[in-house]
């Protein structure tokens, strides 16, 4: 049976709240994994899921986006014949970069450890290896639905997926430690979830294709393109899109490899003190990450919305769409940065007691950073969305060049060391942010109005951030130093900025009725909060 479609809103809420499971269960996977692990167990898992992730955004981060603008096009021309033969076209490419991708981990595991010089994380590299080839398949289903706006499939597979890797990770970390095995090996049992997690995701998606998405006769069919177009279409719109996240994952890779080297050879590191630091390093970095998973269901429902919109040449429209999600995708992600900026030293210490001393300090500054990885998401799917996909390649080489010199001056500098690379990622973003902004501006024929935007969400944040920060600051010296104490004050502190931010942003205005009407009770929302 056909799904009902859902505008770009209550897409982004299916998704949201799938992402707030997975991250709850994300977090029950990696917290208690790099407790078990430690610092430099935690370490090895971070290397061979950093280089799991360039093979993963080299597969799947450019073209299921150009297959759901593929399938959004055909499904809005009214051409389900184009629509049946690009999703069957599709999924060919798909298993054979997947496989390829898979080969190439599982066959080279030691050598591409050795290149991060890491080679105690080979293990994990080969027990992610398989999971390659699931995740490039599942995405084919994912572009598919996603191009139909249809974000249901697309949730419930996260959140199976992320069930399992948590589940399986965790006993196999868990039980490889107890019965006394290194911790290469017990890292390698523990990213072993993933690919488990990716099996479970994709028999989930094939089955729920072929139960609400069958083959069907159609009485007046439409000619679709030759399988040469479709390929040739699907790699125009996806390469340039891939080429700019790959870019991304390539300097994270290169970054990875530049902390280790530099902490050792420029700032007087030994190694163990090197892993030890890059481990708390990963630890900062997974809760950095929060932020940037909570717009990531913007920018896929926002695509196939905006996309729509333009082929029916609706500029207008398509410009509403887009200052209406990045009103409302910043409303969630400054008071996130903020929060994680001015509580970062409760946050380590209450998750990660036994972590390095640096953690707070390297959170504080990712929390800025998440704020720019944020905006930087939102106005390069805009970009992309709006047949502009090669922009922000560019907007991303830049940035990562410059998030490379200044991870080579600052974490070479002894006095400045692991602090350099958080530094070196705000300075990243900030550049691609800037640069996307003059690009939309100048690329868009109906203006967004990018600042006017974001004034009201920065200045409620603000105040939230003030006020989490005082409440902490009162309820530590109430309360005391006891790790029972710093989470019961953190956790006083996290409910007040939470109050205090929805009153902020009612006053302020950040967020319209009109915003409002296009999520799932949002009249309802409106009306209690008094926004007109």
């Amino acid at each position: 049976m056909q799904q009902s479609k859902q505008n770009y809103l209550h897409g982004a809420a299916i998704l949201t709240v799938g992402v707030i499971i997975t991250k709850i269960l994300g977090a029950i996977y990696k917290i208690p994994l790099g407790n078990i692990l430690g610092d430099e167990g935690y370490a090895h898992f971070m290397v061979a899921y950093n280089i799991y992730n360039v093979f993963l955004t080299l597969s799947t981060a450019g073209l299921p986006v150009a297959l759901s603008r593929m399938i959004s096009e055909a499904e809005t021309l009214n051409r389900p014949m184009q629509l049946g033969r690009t999703f069957q076209v599709s999924l060919g490419v798909f298993a054979v970069i997947g496989l390829i991708s898979s080969l190439i981990m599982y066959l080279f595991p030691t050598e591409l450890a050795s290149m991060m010089d890491e080679v105690e994380a080979a293990q994990s590299i080969l027990a992610i290896s398989p999971a390659m080839f699931m995740v490039c398949i599942t995405a084919a289903y994912k572009g598919f639905a996603q191009g139909q706006s249809n974000m249901t499939p697309t949730t419930v597979s996260q959140v199976v997926e992320v069930l399992v890797k948590t589940v399986v990770g965790l006993v196999l970390a868990w039980y490889l430690v107890r019965i006394g095995k290194s911790l290469p090996v017990a890292s390698g049992g523990a990213i072993f979830g993933v690919t488990a997690g990716g099996l479970a995701a994709l028999v989930y998606m094939i089955v729920y294709k072929r139960r609400h998405y069958p083959d069907k006769v159609v009485a007046d069919p439409d000619v679709p393109d030759k399988a040469g177009q479709i390929v040739k279409t699907l790699l125009r719109i996806g390469i340039p899109i891939t080429l700019g996240s790959c870019v991304l994952s390539l300097i994270n890779l290169i970054d990875a490899k530049l902390v280790l080297n530099r902490l050792q050879t420029a700032a007087g590191f030994s190694y163990l003190d090197a892993k030890n630091l890059y481990g708390i390093y990963g630890k900062a970095q997974t809760l950095y990450n929060l932020p940037a998973a909570f717009i990531v269901p913007f920018t896929i429902s926002i695509i196939p919305a905006i996309t729509a919109l333009v082929v029916q040449r609706q500029d207008k429209e398509a410009s509403a769409v887009a200052a209406s999600s990045l009103r409302v995708a910043a409303l969630l992600f400054f008071p996130m940065g903020i929060g994680l900026a001015v509580l970062s030293g409760p946050i380590m210490h209450t998750l990660y007691p036994t972590g390095n001393a640096a953690g707070p300090g390297l959170l504080l500054i990712l929390g800025v950073a998440a704020i720019f990885v944020c905006l930087a998401q939102m106005t390069t799917a805009l970009l992309q969305a709006t047949r502009n996909e090669l922009w922000p390649v560019w907007s991303m080489v830049a940035a990562g060049l410059v998030k490379i010199a200044v991870n080579w001056v600052l974490v070479g500098n002894p006095d400045v060391g692991i602090y350099g690379a958080p530094v070196g990622t705000l300075c990243c973003y900030i550049v691609m942010c800037v640069m996307n902004v003059v690009f939309l501006r100048r690329k868009l024929k109906e203006p967004v109005g990018v600042l006017r935007c974001l004034v009201r969400p920065a200045v409620s944040a603000l105040i939230m951030g003030a006020a989490a920060l005082a409440a902490w600051k009162g309820l530590s010296a109430l309360l005391g130093s006891s790790w029972k104490s710093t989470a019961a004050a953190m956790l006083g502190a996290v409910l007040l900025a939470v109050l205090v931010y929805i009153f902020a942003a009612v006053r302020t205005r950040a967020v319209t009725a009109e915003d409002l009407r296009l999520a799932p009770y949002g009249e309802k929302i409106a009306k209690w909060l008094k926004i007109r």
